[in-house]
This record gives structure tokens, C-alpha cells and sequence, in this order.
């Protein structure tokens, strides 16, 4: 067992509690004239009588904090990093400063004799499981000035406030973001690090965050506590169910600043503006492909694994991603949910009803750069497009023919079978 901060053994770590332990009963014999404070050690006085004046020499350059003393600056310093030396082996704490971290250690050894009645957590402060037990009450009493939200802890309000400031303390050192949350700071590390700590234990998936292992739980109990009380959906996450009520009462009040589209969610909305600025977030570490959505990065990676998870029920096929499949077994019901309004035909597809709705307006969006045809549909302009290359991509296994369309290989593989194909 050794600690992060500097490699220390763990007698050396017991040897810091005891020193620290010793500084408790040293004796206080020099006596400061202006205050009531008293010292073990004489220099101790001096260091203190600078608490007196108003001079702060040392000023940190990332904000307006000023200090009497250089150790001072230095460990403030380390809040703009978020850097935490001081590693418990016990358990996974990290502390800034070494007196925390001694504080917390002895938290290992101390008793805890009160037990939270809602659950199976036990403190060794009475006044730590009163604020545990307003989590289960719903207790806020830390109400913000600026907003109507409350929390249930005093450090929740303050790193709430930062909010308001627009105050974003901590820096990452391999891009430009900033963050005025530690804990958000040290997650979005793990985007740059890939680290996820926190493992399911019927899978082999891996999550960033705590919260994210959670809900990716529920799908293994497949459990749905959040039910919809306006129709018979129900939900693993609170927030789903959130976000599945706006449907109800339409709310959309995220509106887009650059045109009229509004959105539900607010996540919503980021993701949508993607499609104004065109950044692509999302990159295939193994290609040079790039993508807008979680979503589609996530698909695309199954092109490179070959994975087809998705299995008909009904046939041998198989798919990679199950709305291929979903689309797929409307062939075996035959049901065809997508009609026309401008004539009889219906589609199993909404985008083959897209597609077919430009027949009726004659909207042939497609144009050749090379002659003056036009098409309603993207594929047959790369297909004709073959004409003007000369490209074939469509080889004859039985021969050395090859041609353009793949309806003219069926055609001819029926000279060699003499069947119909």
C-alpha cells in the first residue's frame, strides 16, 4: 500500500498520523501579545503575525486570490489543477492536502456506531447521518439566492453557485475546455484517458461515470420503475420518463438561434446545432471517419467487428443493428404503416414513402455534373454515373464478364444456369 502523492510506505503514512497526533499535545508556551492564539515553536509567531497585517504578497495568476505565504499560494495552486497527491489505500479518496488526508484516515479506524434506518450506510458523526438522512427525506435546507434550487448539502450549493459566476476554475491540460465543477474536471479526463473505472459485473462493460453503470444495470433486470401516468409507458430512468411527459404537453422550450426548430431537451438542441456547425465529435479510432452523433459512432464501429447481434426470429438473418431488423420483419407481417396522400399505395418504410411522394411532384433532386439527367433517387445516379466512367463493379463468378447494374449480371448468370434467376 503506498501513497499516490509521493510513494510513501504505509509505515511512513502511520508515522504522519502520529506526528500530526503529537502536534495535538504539544505544549503552547509562547504566547502572541495581540490575540490569544499561542504557539508550540517561537517561529510559529512570526509566520502568524503576518495574519495581522493586510499585506498578501503572493497572488495566484489564475484568479484574484492573494496569500501571506508562498507554501500557501503553491497548494492553492493545486484547486486549479485539480491535482490530488495524497492517495488513501483504503479506499479510492484522494486529498489535496496532507492534514485532510491524515483527518480521513483515521475515519478507517474510528467506530461507527450510527446506523441510517433506510438503509445499511453507518456513520461516526451523528451530525453526518442527520445530513445523509435528508437525501431520503427530500430535505434541501441549502437554498440558492440566485435560482430556486436547493440541496441537501452546504459543498453541493457552493459548487452549484459557480453557475451563476460563470466561474470555471479548472482547466484541461490537453484541450481547451474549462470546467467549475471538480468532479465534472475529473470525468472529462477519462475522455482523454479512455479510463473507466466502474465495471458491470454481468458484462464486461466499463462506464466514466458511476451514474451511467447504474442505468446500464437495469437492462440486466430489465426493471422500470418510472411509469407514465398518462399512458401505459413505463421507464428504467427518471429522466427518460421526464422527457417522455413533453410528448404529452408538446413543451419545446429550446429553441434553436439560427432557425425555427425547438427542441424538448436541451441535449437535444446541442446536438442539433452539430448540423449548422458541422462538428463531429465522435471519432472512429480505427478509420479516419468522424461523426456528429453517439449514435452513429456507435454503429459505424460494428462495420469494422462484423458483429450481427440481432437475430430474426422468423428466418435465418441476421443483423447489425436492430432497427435493420426491425425494418426487416415487417416483411414477415406485411404490415405497411406508411400511406400515400395522393394516391392508394402504402409502404413498409417511411423513407420509401419519402422517396415515392417525389414521383407525384416530378423533384429530381439528383443531377449528373456530366450530361443533363436528373434522378429522383441518390443510388441511380451513382449507377448511371458508371456510364460515364466506364466503372463494372458487378463481376460474373463464372466467367470474366462484368457489368455496370447488378440486375444485368442476374440477367446473364441465366445464360450459364438457363434459369430463371
Amino acid at each position: 500500500m503506498v501513497c499516490k502523492g509521493g510513494n510513501y510506505p504505509l509505515k511512513h503514512e502511520k508515522l504522519a498520523v502520529m506526528e500530526y497526533q503529537l502536534t495535538l499535545s504539544e505544549e503552547k508556551t509562547y504566547q502572541f501579545s495581540q490575540c490569544d492564539k499561542a504557539f508550540s515553536h517561537n517561529s510559529s509567531i512570526n509566520t502568524h503575525q503576518e495574519t495581522h497585517t493586510e499585506e498578501k504578497p503572493y497572488q495566484c495568476s489564475q484568479c484574484d486570490k492573494a496569500f501571506l505565504q508562498n507554501g500557501h499560494l503553491i497548494t492553492h495552486k493545486k484547486t486549479h489543477t485539480a491535482e490530488k497527491p495524497y492517495q488513501c489505500s483504503e479506499c479510492d479518496k484522494a486529498y489535496l492536502l496532507n492534514n485532510h488526508f491524515i483527518k480521513h484516515q483515521q475515519t478507517h479506524n474510528v467506530e461507527k456506531p450510527y446506523q441510517c434506518k433506510k438503509c445499511d450506510k453507518v456513520f461516526s458523526l451523528t451530525v453526518h447521518l442527520r445530513e445523509h438522512q435528508r437525501m431520503h427525506a427530500g430535505e434541501r435546507p441549502y437554498q440558492c439566492s440566485q435560482c430556486n434550487k436547493a440541496f441537501f448539502q452546504y459543498g453541493h450549493l457552493v459548487t452549484h453557485q459557480n453557475t451563476h459566476t460563470g466561474k470555471k476554475p479548472y482547466q484541461c491540460s490537453q484541450c481547451d475546455k474549462a470546467f467549475s465543477h471538480n468532479n465534472s474536471f475529473i470525468i472529462h479526463k477519462r475522455t482523454h484517458t479512455g479510463e473507466k473505472p466502474y465495471k458491470c459485473s454481468q458484462c464486461d462493460m466499463g462506464f466514466m461515470r458511476n451514474g451511467h453503470l447504474i442505468s446500464h444495470q437495469k437492462t440486466h433486470t430489465g426493471e422500470k420503475l418510472y411509469q407514465c401516468s398518462q399512458c401505459d409507458k413505463a421507464f428504467s430512468h427518471k429522466s427518460n420518463l421526464r422527457v417522455h411527459q413533453k410528448t404529452h404537453t408538446g413543451e419545446k422550450p429550446y429553441q434553436c438561434s439560427q432557425c425555427d426548430k425547438a427542441c424538448s431537451q436541451n441535449i437535444s438542441l446541442i446536438i442539433h446545432k452539430r448540423t449548422h456547425t458541422g462538428e463531429k465529435p465522435y471519432q472512429c479510432n480505427q478509420c479516419d471517419k468522424a461523426f456528429s452523433f453517439k449514435c452513429a459512432h456507435i454503429k459505424h464501429q460494428i462495420t469494422h467487428t462484423g458483429e450481427k447481434p440481432y437475430q430474426c426470429s422468423q428466418c435465418d438473418k441476421v443483423f447489425s443493428q436492430k432497427s435493420g431488423l426491425k425494418r426487416h420483419q415487417i416483411i414477415h407481417t406485411g404490415e405497411k404503416p406508411y400511406q400515400c396522400s395522393q394516391c392508394d399505395k402504402a409502404f413498409s418504410l417511411n423513407s420509401l414513402l419519402i422517396r415515392h411522394k417525389k414521383t407525384h411532384t416530378g423533384e429530381k433532386l439528383y443531377q449528373c455534373s456530366q450530361c443533363d439527367k436528373a434522378f429522383l433517387q441518390k443510388h441511380n445516379l451513382r449507377v448511371h454515373l458508371r456510364a460515364h466512367t466506364g466503372e463494372k463493379p458487378h463481376q460474373c463468378n463464372q466467367c470474366d464478364k462484368a457489368f455496370s447494374k447488378k440486375s444485368c449480371l442476374k440477367r446473364h448468370h441465366i445464360t450459364h444456369t438457363r434459369e430463371k434467376p
